[in-house]
């Protein structure tokens, strides 16, 4: 239903804030890290995620937000958000995929991101 739809976008749009300030703050051990992680290039593709990331978690919480307080623009924000959110996650599956990279500790949050989220998967 609609409320598994707003507890999944919390968790995630949260979680997208968190990753970015632990790989920022340099938190997650080398071993735990996605291949090639002290590549330079491997790095910035990392970074590259945190603009649609960002935009996802901002317009997810925001319509959120507009849902609980009865704003009229949730919905289609929160379209936005599941939007960007399933791009990102398949954009990075896709990556892995041509590398031949099949990490589940990445994997999974990807195809997470890609499936659970989607208001046709809530139901």
């Amino acid at each position: 239903m609609l409320r598994a739809t707003k507890a999944l976008m919390l968790v995630t749009d949260l979680g997208f804030v968190v990753y970015f300030s632990v790989m920022g703050l340099g938190l997650i051990p080398p071993e735990w890290a996605f291949a090639d992680y002290g590549n330079p290039l491997m790095a910035d593709w990392n970074w590259s995620f945190l603009w649609i990331d960002l935009l996802a978690g901002a317009t997810g919480l925001t319509s959120l937000w507009l849902l609980r307080t009865g704003g009229a623009r949730g919905a289609g924000l929160m379209l936005v958000s599941l939007v960007l959110t399933m791009a990102s996650g398949l954009m990075a599956i896709a990556f892995w995929t041509f590398r031949g990279d099949f990490s589940l500790a990445w994997w999974i949050p990807n195809l997470y991101c890609c499936s659970s989220r989607s208001p046709r998967s809530s139901r």
